[in-house]
């Protein structure tokens, strides 16, 4: 049995990854910033540790060093995180434990307003990073390196991640019809993110962790779908109609961030992962949720749609 620390398990990714720990067997302590997250942690028979990655870094890196494997999977500022993740492989150096860092295709994402693009990346393809994304890029480079100091440490580098929890594309176009009585796409609609089921990303954490290697990177990906699909999709449940909207209206629908995430393309392979790990998803359709009654009452929801 293996003793797994979760960075981020109370959260939509890490949650998932130590909640299929603890059903594989493993022993799994997770970090809570509060004593309810702690209370959610203890019912799925997670262990929780205080503290706070940015603030109170000193008894995450005690857990660390205590425990046999660490998943990084927390959603902070880009710098904040390179600065948390620099201090656990300092950490971990010389131990032989494990770390894998929860990146995601982000990094190589294009912004083309809406356009189709025909690139996409494998594992090892050069990309020229989207500005937001350096310094992850380069907290990526530092965690493969760390194999080289005494680390088994690894990157996985996931797609839009879909699932229960209201989490990607799907989501976002219910929330539009709510703000403009329509369906909404950027541009063309043609901008397309590689997606996988959230089921299927803790699967592959739990195959990196057993079997992975130290400095590989790691792409999962289950299929693409284009937003004007999505749109279309939505419009044919919901009984509206779609709409183009430009970027300044994308942002007063979804945010600017929202808006930059509804425009890029993002399209990757993942062919070396999957041999290297033998995973394959079970989930394929993230059009399967169209429908869904948590989906539908996003469409009538009045509350603020800012991601």
């Amino acid at each position: 049995m293996t003793h797994v620390l979760v960075i981020g398990a109370t959260g939509f990714v890490g949650g998932a990854i130590a909640r299929r720990l603890v059903q594989s067997g493993h022993r799994v302590s997770g970090l809570a910033r509060s004593d309810i997250k702690a209370a959610q942690l203890a019912e799925a028979g997670i262990t929780s540790v205080s503290g706070d990655i940015e603030t109170d870094p000193s008894p995450i890196l005690a857990a660390a060093r205590g425990a046999d494997a660490v998943i990084y999977a927390a959603q902070i500022a880009p710098l904040a995180e390179q600065q948390a993740v620099a201090g656990l492989l300092e950490a971990l150096t010389g131990s032989r434990k494990t770390l894998l860092f929860l990146s995601g295709s982000g990094v190589l994402c294009q912004r083309t307003a809406g356009a189709w693009s025909a690139d996409s990346f494998a594992e090892e393809d050069v990309f020229a990073p989207e500005t937001l994304a350096i310094a992850r890029v380069e907290t990526e480079r530092r965690v493969r390196a760390a194999a080289r100091q005494g680390v088994r440490a690894m990157v996985v580098r996931p797609p839009l991640i879909w699932g229960p929890g209201d989490h990607g594309h799907v989501p976002m176009v219910y929330r539009s019809v709510s703000v403009t009585g329509t369906a909404c796409y950027v541009g063309d609609g043609l901008a397309t993110y590689g997606n996988v089921h959230i089921d299927d990303i803790a699967d592959l954490f739990a195959r990196a962790l057993q079997s992975g290697e130290a400095g590989a990177l790691y792409h999962a990906v289950a299929g693409e779908t284009p937003n004007r699909w999505i749109a279309e999709a939505v419009a044919r449940d919901l009984g509206v109609p779609t709409r183009s909207v430009s970027m300044a209206e994308a942002a007063d629908i979804w945010g600017e961030f929202g808006a930059l995430i509804m425009s890029v393309s993002s399209r990757v392979r993942d062919a070396a992962s999957r041999a290297a790990l033998g995973w394959s998803p079970h989930h394929t359709d993230m059009l399967s949720e169209i429908g869904e009654p948590r989906l539908r009452a996003l469409a009538t929801s009045q509350t603020q749609i800012g991601v």
